[in-house]
């Protein structure tokens, strides 16, 4: 669910709609326009118009031209990290091809643009589907992204590597070892602190042997793959869970005890579509299944809405989350001292229509961004915590345009918090968040 560029009729029905209906209909639009709705749930034309219209005013001035040299700007997404030597590395596609860059002047220039993908493929770029990018100690780049097939819903999830600085690539392989052309989609990647690559999706196999036989199978499974030999080769995929929440992200992060943890949303019995959380007991290993958040929403849908996770060095696990059930709406806030066996009272931040909540902490330090709209601008809000979680700052605008504006995410140098958000056809931003 994303709460940008926002049409006229929109914005009527801001104005006339309480909080709540007004964030269901956000909710079903998005759902309509994506295809990842329950079958009973059909596109309509004006839906359809709306999206075609957002992502056609992309390809306007350079960036209709296919022979123009590749830019940042035409990109509808952009993913920044920062190295271990405090570099900041930035991915983005244009005509199909993922481009990595850096820069050493947190983001003032940056260094020419290299292709990933020497050959070019359909690669998600949209909101919450875009590539990853992360790198380990010695500074070997991994990238992950989904491409899409011929079939409708279905995906692929693919890999490369440099380990000369970005300099060269890979050539892409996929992880997913199930090559039906179904959906393996939706993917997070960490990297280990010895250098192991952690990659997890959302992925349809069990989901299409039930139907083929006739079986009811709510949602997707969960599966995930690991290196610990910097990408050459990969374990088996292995599942960590069924019954998972169709088109809503992934995050996952790397503990104190160098381990994978991972929150996604889940179908709870009942039709609860809540959030979940698993610490891994080794590499090959998942834990329990940990119930992340209590706000019992029914809904026989995807929200579109994903969790934020981080890990502080004292192994505080920081999340944040969207729910829209009968008693609790919006975004919140909870953190865990206990390997997310149990999590704070949940802080409950953001006006209505606030949306794609992300967090990250250092020290004692956690930031939280998300985005909202003013009836005029998107905005994206910022607050903050000194004590590990326990209370917070006041929201301020960390950024706003009135332009169409890719999700925003929270990056760090390991000892500053930035911004990192993009708005297409203007750029590429790294905003500096004060403490």
């Amino acid at each position: 669910m994303a709460f940008i560029n926002i049409t006229p009729f929109f914005l009527n029905i801001l104005e006339v709609l309480t909080v709540k209906l007004f964030t269901a209909f956000l909710l079903m639009a998005s759902l309509m326009m994506t295809g990842c709705a329950n079958d009973a749930v059909k596109p309509v034309a004006e839906a359809q118009k709306t999206k075609m219209h957002q992502h056609a005013s992309l390809k306007k001035g350079v960036c209709a031209d296919a022979k123009a040299p590749p830019l940042s700007q035409c990109s509808e997404t952009v993913t920044a990290t920062f190295d271990h030597h405090g570099t900041l590395w930035v991915a983005w596609v244009n005509n199909d091809q993922i481009y990595v860059q850096s820069s050493n002047d947190k983001g003032h220039s940056f260094s020419d643009p290299v292709v990933v993908n020497a050959a070019p493929e359909a690669v998600a770029a949209q909101n919450e589907s875009r590539p990853k990018i992360k790198l380990d100690a010695q500074g070997n780049i991994y990238l992950t992204w989904v491409i899409t097939l011929d079939k409708k819903r279905s995906t692929y999830v693919r890999f490369s590597r440099s380990t000369d600085g970005g300099k060269h690539f890979s050539t892409p392989v996929t992880v997913n070892d199930n090559v039906e052309i179904i959906r393996h989609r939706f993917d997070t990647l960490a990297v280990g602190n010895r250098g192991e690559i952690f990659i997890a999706w959302l992925d349809a196999r069990h989901t299409e042997a039930a139907k083929k036989v006739g079986q009811e199978f709510k949602g997707l499974s969960l599966y995930f793959t690991w290196s610990n030999d910097g990408g050459q080769h990969f374990y088996p995929n292995q599942k960590i869970a069924d019954h998972t929440c169709e088109c809503c992200r992934l995050e996952s992060a790397i503990d104190r005890n160098n381990l994978p943890v991972l929150a996604w949303r889940h179908i709870f019995e009942g039709g609860i579509r809540d959030h979940a959380l698993v610490t891994f007991k080794d590499w090959h290993t998942p834990g329990d299944i940990q119930h992340l958040g209590a706000e019992n929403w029914k809904i026989d849908a995807c929200p579109h809405h994903g969790p934020g996770l981080a890990i502080a060095d004292s192994n505080i696990y920081h999340a944040v989350w969207f729910s829209n059930s009968e008693t609790k709406q919006g975004l919140f806030y909870g953190y865990s001292s206990d390997a997310g066996k149990s999590f704070s009272q949940p802080v409950n931040f953001g006006k209505a229509g606030a949306t794609h909540p992300h967090v990250l902490a250092v020290g004692q330090r956690v930031g939280v961004v998300w985005q909202e709209f003013d009836g005029k601008n998107n905005i994206v809000q910022f607050m903050q915590s000194t004590d590990a979680g326990k209370t917070w700052t006041k929201p301020v605008v960390a950024a706003q345009t009135a332009e169409m504006l890719d999700e925003p995410f929270l990056v760090s140098d390991g000892q500053q918090l930035y911004l990192s958000w993009h708005a297409p056809q203007q750029g590429y931003y790294l905003t500096l968040l004060d403490g």
